[in-house]
């Protein structure tokens, strides 16, 4: 069973629901390491691109920093594809440019401008960011077909705790009955979300939203539209339609681009890396589990495409 990544109340009115939030959702991405042609591990390090101009040092409060966009130019060691026509860095320039960073060593730099950066410390922003909610209240309920399907984020799980059943129950009915969403807010982790609980059939579901400010409007990307459509075309266009027309089945829809990725991966020998063979808290069957884990997922994906739903045009 997954993890809940949040608890709390969920409440409506005088209503208060104990409440656990799980991830509706399980992306099956497939994530790949990163290893030189010899089998050595590649990772990502920091370093400073360049010292700022003058003495280097962080302005007053409040002030900004101008980085002069000539950094990219400063030929890095071992990095291929730097330019040569710039002398290399030498004295202090040199180590700092070489030296890697601490977490601890960095800012956050906001751009305000073209090349012009507000520098912020951590302790900063942690003064402004939210404290963790322990409330969801709806504070608001609207038809679910008025939101616009481009606001919707993710969506999550309510289940409820400590024998709340009744009152959970009591709000999954009368958001059916309504067809209603409830509309709240809260902070998960250290982030505030808008959200909208909505009912289905098994569960409430809590869809986090974008902010209104975060959605485009369509004209930012689209010129007026032109041209007049006949009767004639329209009711081509509405017989097509209804020609391909059928019901939700999500399962008819595979991601054949893992199931490839899958198959190449299930067909490569394994390759001992350094870290593999200097691993002890590794069992030795990881590798060979892993391989026969791969090759029953795309023997099941082979035989849910072949089994049911229509053919597009891959067969894997």
């Amino acid at each position: 069973m997954p993890r809940a990544v949040w608890t709390g109340t969920l409440s409506f009115g005088l209503v208060s629901i104990p409440v656990a939030l799980y991830p509706a959702t399980s992306p099956k991405d497939v994530r790949f390491h990163l290893f030189d042609r010899e089998g050595r591990r590649v990772r990502y390090r920091r370093f400073a691109e360049e010292p700022l101009s003058g003495t280097g040092a962080l302005p007053p409060e409040g002030g900004l920093v101008d980085v002069e966009a000539g950094g990219a130019d400063v030929p890095m060691p071992g990095v291929a594809g730097s330019r040569g026509d710039v002398s290399p860095a030498t004295g202090a320039e040199a180590e700092r440019s070489d030296r890697e960073l601490a977490y601890g060593e960095l800012v956050r730099g906001y751009e305000v401008e073209p090349g012009r950066f507000a520098m912020l410390e951590q302790e900063e922003i942690e003064q402004v960011r939210p404290s963790r909610s322990s409330t969801i209240e709806l504070e608001d309920f609207v038809e679910l077909e008025a939101i616009d399907p481009v606001f919707f984020e993710k969506s999550y799980f309510l289940a409820p705790r400590r024998d709340a059943s009744k009152p959970y129950r009591l709000l999954q009915l009368a958001l059916e009955r309504t067809e209603r969403v409830g509309i709240g807010r809260f902070v998960l982790r250290t982030k505030p979300h808008l959200v909208a609980v909505r009912s289905t059939e098994e569960a409430l579901v809590l869809e986090t939203l974008y902010f209104g400010d975060e959605v485009r409007a369509p004209a930012e990307v689209l010129s007026p539209l032109d041209g007049e459509v006949s009767e004639r075309e329209l009711r081509l266009a509405e017989q097509l339609v209804e020609m391909l027309a059928t019901s939700w089945d999500p399962d008819r829809y595979a991601d054949e681009y893992r199931d490839e990725l899958l198959r190449l991966i299930a067909e490569k020998a394994p390759v001992e890396t350094a870290e593999t063979e200097t691993d002890t808290t590794s069992p030795p069957s990881r590798v060979e589990e892993l391989m026969e884990a791969l090759k029953r997922s795309v023997e099941d994906a082979k035989q849910a495409r072949l089994g049911g739903g229509r053919s597009h045009g891959h067969t894997g």
